[in-house]
């Protein structure tokens, strides 16, 4: 058994060895695979950025769409930024805010609420529960303004009375304090 051992131990280091040679590369195998590696896998570097044939033709509309955000012809128009969409993230935001909310930690919840519509537009319950917070905080023209923005996503939502009914609140406080 053991002389079997020793038998065996050179022929398994020969193949180690051997495969420690195959696996080095020549300079010139590795050169070509750095060059490789560096072009784009069609071997093509350029990038066609125009239209498609029949795209006039298919999108008529589409130029008048974004003539006023071209810089030749309108020096005034501002650049047009899209912001990030991640529902997912926005769902998370409410929640972590609602647990801050609980906690009548106003600021916190008020900060995740506001990032929960940076990632979601037009976000009903963001907007709800950020407007509670603007209340809760003092800020009663934001509060005005979420729970506007409520009531215009969800104008017979679930919470639409408890909106129109701070809204009828934040109106005569506002009233009252003149």
């Amino acid at each position: 058994m053991q002389r079997q051992r020793l038998v065996l131990l050179p022929v398994h280091l020969l193949l180690l060895g051997s495969l420690c040679v195959a696996q080095q590369s020549s300079p010139d195998n590795t050169a070509a695979r750095d060059r490789e590696a560096a072009e784009s896998s069609s071997r093509d570097n350029r990038i066609d950025i125009s239209p498609p044939k029949d795209d006039a033709k298919n999108h008529p509309f589409s130029k008048a769409a974004v003539s006023d955000l071209e810089e030749d012809d309108n020096p005034d128009a501002e650049v047009q930024e899209f912001r990030p969409w991640n529902p997912m993230k926005a769902m998370k935001d409410v929640e972590v805010g609602d647990f801050y909310f609980k906690r009548k930690n106003y600021r916190a919840a008020l900060d995740r609420y506001k990032e929960a519509l940076y990632y979601k537009d037009n976000d009903a319950m963001a907007s709800l529960r950020l407007a509670q917070c603007q209340e809760k905080l003092g800020d009663k023209a934001e509060a005005k303004k979420y729970y506007e923005q409520y009531l215009k996503i969800l104008p017979e939502g679930e919470f639409a009375k408890e909106a129109h009914a701070s809204l009828d609140r934040l109106g005569k406080s506002t009233v009252s304090s003149k």
